[in-house]
């Protein structure tokens, strides 16, 4: 294949149930900090959720809001964020060749159950129906309301992948700048879970809602005692730009995008497929020409349930070995599942690695499960690693699909 363009992150914006910023985030993580909290639900009832605190007025106005979606509030914050992060002057560019690429595990729920709910209590009339409800449950609506916010004419919509697709964002703005198609790519992932009453009640009926008298404690990923998902709210955003544009302009680099894979199963609606699994990871490993010993952090999609935990263990397990020093961990212990925005928060938690050295852990993990055991899996307190130059990130998602990325130390970024 003809030599690709590289392609390199040089901004992050980010909403997480325990950060705001990436600063906020990462500190949360070394910390133990969760941000599970109690959390009540039409039809539902009391339950627990990872729920975000930003500051929704910042780049939008209330009628803004009130005309918006949950989704797209915190597309646009995360763009907004990661645009100032990495120090882009949108005005230098043409409009028309910056893309937006929000990965979504689904969109629309939220405003259908609330618009039901609304002419529910008029008897059904549908004359008190949104008029905004088109515009609202749109598959492209996070994308189209950031290219709203910003300015922006380029490519904008989002990639549905379940549970995988924050990952699918990253991979195909980076596509996208390699065709010579955009000059920049603001992808990543965007969840409003939480605000919609089915998904909760659909993983109580499937028995895979935690549950835990201590909110901080629900989540807990190779634990023996996981019974389940917190379900999360959250979004992140990459500025990926192609490396010698970056260069020019100066812009500080927080990684390279190295390699990746999507994969698909083809086996089940919700069960896990360990061969599926272990052939995306490969697949992102011999795309970016490196052996699994090569990769110093794995970050796992682990979602806390009995099943999924212990399949994705035997992968890991599989792929990685006893590599003496390729150490996993797991960001949803502290904030629960994200859903779409999942893998794309999970790797920007990472990021910060290589710079101070340190891998974040995975809390909650007071007995690990023996059929969860991986070598190097770092638990409760952080360990210092003295230096992590490459990261492979995972997320897994219903309907089979699998992606993978890994994201390496640029050489100017130095400890």
């Amino acid at each position: 294949m003809p030599e690709l363009a590289r392609i390199v992150i040089t901004g992050v914006g980010l909403a997480a149930p325990n950060g705001s910023s990436l600063a906020e985030f990462r500190a949360s993580l070394l910390a133990g900090r969760s941000g599970v909290a109690p959390w009540e639900i039409r039809h539902v009832g009391k339950t627990l959720a990872g729920v975000c605190s930003f500051d929704a007025l910042r780049y939008q106005s209330k009628k803004e809001l009130r005309r918006g979606t949950r989704a797209g509030s915190v597309a646009v914050y995360c763009a907004n964020e990661a645009v100032r992060d990495a120090g882009l002057d949108l005005a230098s560019y043409d409009p028309g060749r910056i893309g937006v690429f929000p990965g979504i595990t689904e969109h629309g729920n939220v405003e259908t159950e609330n618009e039901i709910h609304e002419v529910s209590r008029y008897g059904f009339d549908l004359s008190f129906w949104s008029h905004h409800h088109n515009p609202r449950t749109v598959a492209n609506n996070p994308a189209g309301e950031v290219t709203l916010n910003l300015g922006l004419k380029g490519p904008a919509y989002c990639l549905g992948g379940a549970c995988a697709a924050g990952n699918l964002g990253l991979i195909h703005g980076a596509q996208l700048l390699r065709l010579g198609e955009i000059d920049l790519a603001l992808g990543g992932g965007v969840s409003e879970s939480i605000r919609t009453f089915g998904i909760f009640a659909s993983f109580a009926a499937e028995g895979a809602l935690a549950r835990h008298d201590d909110p901080a404690r629900a989540s807990r990923p190779f634990d023996k005692a996981r019974n389940g998902i917190v379900v999360a709210e959250g979004g992140c955003l990459f500025a990926l730009e192609r490396l010698e544009d970056a260069e020019r302009r100066g812009a500080r680099i927080y990684g390279e995008l190295l390699g990746h894979c999507v994969t698909s199963d083809g086996t089940d609606f919700v069960l896990p497929d360990s061969a599926g699994q272990n052939a995306c990871i490969r697949g992102a490993l011999k795309s970016a020409g490196l052996a699994p010993h090569q990769i110093d952090l794995v970050s796992t999609h682990a979602t806390s349930t009995p099943s999924g935990d212990a399949v994705e263990a035997r992968v890991v397990r599989e792929v990685f070995g006893d590599g003496p020093s390729t150490y996993v961990n797991n960001t949803k212990s502290f904030i629960g599942h994200a859903m779409g925005a999942a893998g794309a928060l999970e790797l920007a938690g990472n990021l910060p690695s290589f710079d101070d050295g340190i891998v974040h852990p995975t809390i909650n993990v007071d007995e690990l499960d023996p059929i969860c055991e991986i070598k190097n899996l770092v638990t409760n307190v952080p360990l210092h690693a003295g230096r992590v130059d490459r990261i492979l990130n995972m997320s897994f998602g219903m309907l089979g699909i699998n992606s993978a990325v890994v994201v390496g130390r640029h050489p100017a970024r130095s400890q």
